[in-house]
């Protein structure tokens, strides 16, 4: 691997308007079709939907619902605006938003706490008159959410996700999150748990649904694995972290590192394992906000800056 990284800008793609005047964006993530989904709310909703609790030590720990419900709209865009969908009392804070068969939207809480009366219900799905159709449980640590064509839903976990947090690892019960990625139905019920052999996933860092074709990276040895149905096909990848893969057949990319290795870009053929080192920027040899949302989504990377969609595709890369 070459030390070397040759500037690769990525293109934009198209400008998120928001659905209100009042409306900032609260999240966005990218659907099965290459879709982005946004979710916008006021500003006092983001504020509640983004809570976080500082303890008297001074950690800081995100609220795994909001006190009081929010009105908030997802919007997809494809890349005009298309399906628009409002729900009137959003409590799930820190919530993924999906797209589901049906013109339905499936949000999903990143905490999910469990008491002495069980867990709370950390995911919905609603359908398009705004209407909550099904709740579910589907664990604490919850880092990606990324839906199928045919409406599977599949979640990668973090280290608390993972070992336990938010009450999980204080009995018997093992966390829903465990496996460190887990498929569900459409009813949110697990039906696929990942196993590795020697290779637990101890913290899923990226994860990328091509169809119905999972792929995904993560700690602590950082190899590329391919889901497609129920096997599991394993490459050594580049052993580097990752925030962001994105994949066509054998040749993939790897976005993002610790530290300065933030915009890093890694580009390669899985079956000769050499890779490519860039450095991913802006139009205008802009360099990557640290608070960018970064998708990966087939071969497409997908990146959010404030409210403008950027693109870079793996066809992009020689």
């Amino acid at each position: 691997m070459t030390r070397r990284r040759k500037p690769i800008a990525l293109r934009e793609h198209a400008r998120l308007r928001s659905p209100e005047t009042d409306h900032v964006l609260v999240n966005v993530s990218v659907g099965p079709s290459g879709e982005a989904i946004a979710l916008w709310s006021s500003a006092a909703g983001r504020e509640a939907l983004t809570a976080r609790v500082t303890e008297p030590s001074g950690a800081s720990f995100p609220v795994t619902t909001s006190p009081h419900g929010v009105r908030a709209r997802v919007i997809a865009y494809a890349p005009e605006p298309a399906l628009d969908l409002t729900v009137a009392d959003l409590r799930l804070a820190h919530c993924h938003v999906q797209p589901l068969p049906g013109d339905r939207m499936l949000f999903v809480a990143a905490r999910c706490r469990l008491g002495s009366e069980g867990a709370e219900p950390n995911a919905m799905i609603v359908t398009a008159d705004g209407q909550v159709e099904r709740t579910g449980v589907l664990g604490d640590g919850i880092e990606h959410v990324q839906t199928t064509p045919a409406g599977k839903i599949w979640v990668g976990y973090f280290d608390e996700g993972v070992y336990g947090g938010n009450g999980w690892h204080a009995g018997s019960v093992e966390p829903v999150g465990a496996a460190g990625m887990v498929r569900f139905s459409a009813r949110l019920r697990p039906e696929w748990r990942f196993t590795n052999g020697a290779d637990p996933i101890e913290e899923c860092y990226a994860l990328n649904l091509s169809g119905e074709t999972a792929w995904s990276t993560y700690y602590s040895r950082f190899p590329i694995v391919r889901v497609d149905g129920d096997r599991v096909t394993s490459w050594p990848g580049t052993g580097s972290a990752a925030q962001a893969i994105i994949v066509d057949g054998t040749r993939c990319a790897l976005l993002g590192g610790y530290a300065a290795d933030r915009d890093r870009l890694l580009a390669g053929d899985l079956t000769r394992g050499h890779f490519r080192a860039y450095q991913l920027i802006l139009p205008g040899n802009r360099r990557l906000p640290g608070n960018a949302w970064v998708i990966g989504r087939g071969p497409h990377l997908h990146v959010f800056a404030d409210s403008v969609w950027y693109r870079l595709d793996l066809d992009d890369l020689h």
